[in-house]
């Protein structure tokens, strides 16, 4: 009976939540994007007036950082002193 109620459980929560799924991954990645250029904005030239809570989040977004200028249209890498490309 708990396995039965688990499946219909399982299968409610999937019909429901798959013609959202998309819109939610998108509105994430568009944060994700945003918050990138937050922490890599004084570094494009961009005066950032949070420059000084989010420069040491910059080691730890290094390794995004090519996924994410080639997403925003930048074919090579904005920065001066950090090659990826």
């Amino acid at each position: 009976m708990r396995a039965t109620f688990k499946t219909v459980q399982d299968f409610l929560s999937e019909f429901y939540a798959a013609p959202y799924r998309s819109a939610v991954a998108r509105a994430k990645r568009d944060q994700d994007d945003l918050f990138m250029l937050m922490v890599f904005a004084e570094l494009l030239g961009v005066e950032n007036p949070a420059t000084y809570y989010t420069l040491e989040l910059q080691p730890l977004l290094y390794d995004r950082f090519h996924a994410w200028h080639t997403r925003m249209g930048m074919e090579r890498s904005p920065l001066d002193h950090f090659r990826c490309c």
